[in-house]
């Protein structure tokens, strides 16, 4: 695992990657193999404390150098929030690398960590810790993306937006356009202030009647996120209020989409054309996107400005959505009338 943008679904996909390193006797120990086994299984069971004592096990008996097992046990720590102990074990990983990539992984990794560790009140001690690691990630292997990214958040959060706007313009550099965080980290180079806000995923989906929707390329409207299942009894309650919101909104800069939970396409499939469900909808099965939005319950609800913010999280019935609806929509079309219009000039 090596998930630094954001633990959830969201990576950049030029992360700095391990380079192979010589063929080490351990890795065919029976203990050694077994012991790996053993942590990922419980990883997969979510039993993360023990997984973590697995992995521990399995780079003892490598020695203590044995970078992938670290590189794991970080990312089980930053998954439960330890953050403090993910940074020591990003120091362990630093401590044994070999090679410059190793080394500015396990750095990028640490100033990661210190970055979370600074929490919503940006603690400073801990953004200029953060800030240290990550420039010296990015002096390690200058084309680490994720490294950029972060110093570009740092930076803001240390109010150097000049210099927060380089390390995000230096992050699109290492990134290509199809990558699913290009153009969340385009809208940041071009205001690194929307970098402290809480932004919705960067998920690209591609919805039941085949089209694809990134959120951070909706073009100046509004989003609605609708979570349910056709299993789900409140849901189905709330669906006549569903379909009154795609009906008053259809021809305002809104866009809805319903992410169900349902296992089983074709019945998923028929609810959607038996109710007459208009709106853009997408099945996650696997629940990826639900993790992403951190979510364990439906109906739940996220409306989403056109800057890609998260600006409201609903729970259960009777939520109102349609109040919320209305500001952002208004707020969407202000910004459209008071953006410069191009002219042309007629002989």
């Amino acid at each position: 695992m090596r998930p630094l943008v954001a633990l959830v679904l969201a990576t950049f996909c030029c992360l700095p990657t391990i380079n192979a390193q010589a063929p080490q006797s351990y890795k065919s120990d029976p203990k050694f193999i077994s012991a790996v086994a053993e942590a990922k299984k419980l990883a997969n069971q979510h039993e993360y404390f023990f997984a973590i004592d697995s992995y521990k096990k399995a780079n003892k008996i490598a020695g203590g150098k044995d970078f992938n097992s670290l590189d794991e046990i970080f990312t089980i720590q930053m998954t439960i929030a330890r953050y403090k102990d993910a940074a020591n074990t990003a120091s362990e990983m630093e401590s044994i690398a070999t090679n410059p990539s190793d080394k500015s992984y396990a750095e990028g990794s640490r100033g990661f960590a210190l970055y979370q560790q600074a929490g919503d009140k940006g603690k400073p001690e801990f953004l200029k810790a953060a800030d240290e690691s990550l420039k010296a990630a990015i002096a390690s292997n200058p084309k680490n993306a994720t490294a950029h990214f972060y110093e570009g958040r740092t930076l803001a959060r240390l109010n150097q937006i000049d210099a927060a706007s380089e390390q995000f313009k230096a992050c699109l550099s290492c990134l290509s356009p199809k990558d699913p965080s290009y153009v969340r980290t385009e809208h940041f180079a071009a205001n690194p202030a929307l970098s402290l806000a809480k932004m919705a995923p960067p998920i690209t989906v591609t919805a039941l009647d085949g089209s694809h929707f990134n959120l951070d390329e909706m073009g100046g409207r509004v989003v609605l996120i609708d979570f349910w299942a056709t299993w789900c009894g409140p849901c189905k309650a709330e669906l006549p209020h569903m379909k009154k919101i795609a009906k008053e909104f259809a021809n305002e800069p809104l866009v809805i989409i319903s992410v169900s939970w349902d296992s089983d396409e074709a019945k998923w499939k028929d609810f959607i054309a038996k109710n007459e469900m208009t709106w853009v909808q997408y099945r996650d099965a696997n629940h990826d996107l639900s993790n992403a939005f951190g979510i364990n319950a439906i109906p739940h609800y996220f409306t989403i400005d056109t800057d890609g913010v998260l600006t409201a999280e609903m729970l259960g019935e009777g939520s109102d959505v349609e109040g919320k609806l209305k500001k952002l929509i208004a707020k969407a079309k202000a910004a459209r009338e008071s953006a410069p219009r191009s002219s042309s000039t007629g002989n």
